[in-house]
């Protein structure tokens, strides 16, 4: 074998280890990505029930228990009032009432509702929290998956190009 044929197999190899093997990024629910989301349906609203027409919607599946869950509230409380013009930021718990109200930090400064019967957890397929859907103006789920995925992370600076890509 040529030096030549030698650098083309070494090539091809890479690729394939490069490409080939590419894994995707790993979510602990179904996938909804580039595709409609379900309607956002809950049992109870322990905050005003928002007015999303022509926003970006952030849903946050959280729960009491959750260290990385109670971790990301205050991202979120940065999302809600970073970008408040455009984004609704909506942390939704399978817990009861008594439960989400007995937690007091970290305070929670967006929408809250509660989905006992898990109607929304069940349609997302969720298998783990936190889980965040980030979703367009016209109902298309834009960025999901555990916000603290290292290499995947959600950030305002992801959140602000998702936005720019994505508005009306």
């Amino acid at each position: 074998m040529n030096n030549r044929t030698r650098l083309g197999v070494t090539i091809v190899v890479m690729l394939t280890c490069v490409f080939g093997f590419a894994q995707e990024k790993q979510l602990w629910a179904t996938s909804y990505i580039d595709q409609k989301a379900p309607s956002i349906e809950t049992v109870q609203w322990l905050t005003e029930q928002p007015k999303v027409e022509g926003k970006f919607i952030l849903i946050d599946f959280w729960a009491t228990w959750c260290k990385p869950c109670k971790n990301g509230i205050p991202h979120m409380n940065s999302y809600a009032e970073k970008f408040k013009e455009n984004l609704v930021v909506i942390g939704i718990s399978a817990e009861n009432e008594a439960k989400v109200k007995s937690m007091k930090t970290p305070e929670i400064n967006y929408y809250s509702a509660l989905d006992t019967n898990r109607t929304l957890n069940t349609l997302y397929g969720i298998q783990g929290i936190p889980h965040v859907v980030l979703i367009d103006p016209k109902g298309i789920v834009r960025w999901e998956g555990f916000p603290e995925l290292p290499g995947e992370e959600l950030t305002s600076d992801v959140i602000q190009t998702i936005m720019d890509s994505y508005k009306q």
